[in-house]
């Protein structure tokens, strides 16, 4: 049978506790069925000589390196999918490349599948980060504006323009709608809130909130991030959405390279109507592994067979 390496982190190693069902449901049950699976650390200065020294095939926790015999996988924005993909994880997937035509999706799956994403996201008011649970009143027909870690090693390399790139080019614009901004929940950094509260006092537009995703949502005109899964759940409650990085899921918005171009984003995103539904069913149904389903070891399997490895019986 074929022989399959995990590159994970050190913490999963150390305490199998740690280890995400996700990867759980994928060892055990390519276990089950006789392929050898072995762990290993995942280290991205010796992954390449690794693969070269072995004849497994080599799933990669949050990889970026390519290979015949790699795939890299990470959650794609929101349980239960994972990106399974050739080149990267989330901004960095080869879903980037591929061409995205709302005319060949059926349109009845894709309502009732982004039902149940809007059910167990929206309604539910959750979101991959945790959310405060008490309602905030939110100014109708806003521009919301979603923020995230300067630190974070992925927005930084994949942003066109960065946090106060952003936030100065929507100032400039000659627009009176109220500008809601939502700093990251995990951005500790203090010279952030210092810029927040220094624009705020200048601009009476601005109005900074820790409020819930979906309810800044639910009032705004148009969603503004560089590359945030914010980007997903607008999508989910019909929000059209302006991106300022590098994205995988830029085909169903408009993305904004420089500050001059913010202006002309806006205008289009909000007079475009978007296919949202079929847009998410594309994405995380036909493009990526969904973690939850009964056919995940044949999925993968599939997976592994496109990229041309020839699977041992």
């Amino acid at each position: 049978m074929s022989g399959f390496t995990f590159h994970l982190p050190g913490s999963v190693l150390r305490d199998r506790a740690e280890m995400k069902p996700y990867y759980i449901k994928l060892t055990e049950g390519l276990a089950a069925r006789g392929h050898r699976v072995t762990l290993a650390l995942h280290d991205r200065v010796t992954l390449l000589s690794e693969v070269a020294s072995s004849d497994d095939f080599h799933i990669v926790d949050h990889g970026s390196q390519r290979h015949a015999r790699v795939l890299n996988t990470g959650i794609a924005y929101i349980y239960p999918f994972w990106n399974l993909d050739p080149w990267g994880i989330r901004a960095l997937s080869s879903i980037a490349k591929k061409s995205f035509d709302p005319k060949v999706v059926e349109a009845d799956l894709a309502t009732l599948f982004t039902n149940r994403l809007r059910k167990r996201w929206v309604a539910a008011r959750k979101s991959r980060y945790e959310q405060p649970q008490n309602r905030t009143d939110i100014p109708a027909g806003c521009i919301a504006v979603f923020l995230q870690s300067e630190g974070h090693r992925d927005v930084m390399e994949t942003c066109h323009l960065d946090l106060r790139q952003m936030v100065k080019a929507l100032m400039a614009r000659d627009d009176p709608r109220p500008i809601v901004i939502k700093p990251h929940p995990r951005d500790h950094d203090p010279t952030t809130r210092r810029f927040l509260n220094r624009i705020a006092g200048r601009d009476p537009r601005i109005q900074i909130h820790d409020a819930n995703i979906h309810d800044i949502l639910a009032q705004a005109a148009v969603c503004v991030t560089i590359n945030s899964a914010v980007g997903i759940e607008a999508m989910m409650q019909g929000v059209p959405v302006v991106l300022c990085g590098q994205t995988d899921f830029h085909h169903c918005a408009v993305t904004v390279k420089t500050a001059a171009d913010m202006d002309a984003a806006i205008t289009q995103a909000t007079q475009t109507e978007w296919p949202h539904d079929a847009f998410l069913y594309w994405y995380f149904g036909m493009n990526c592994m969904n973690a939850g389903k009964d056919t995940l070891i044949d999925d993968f399997l599939a997976r592994v067979a496109a990229t041309g490895y020839r699977l041992s019986p």
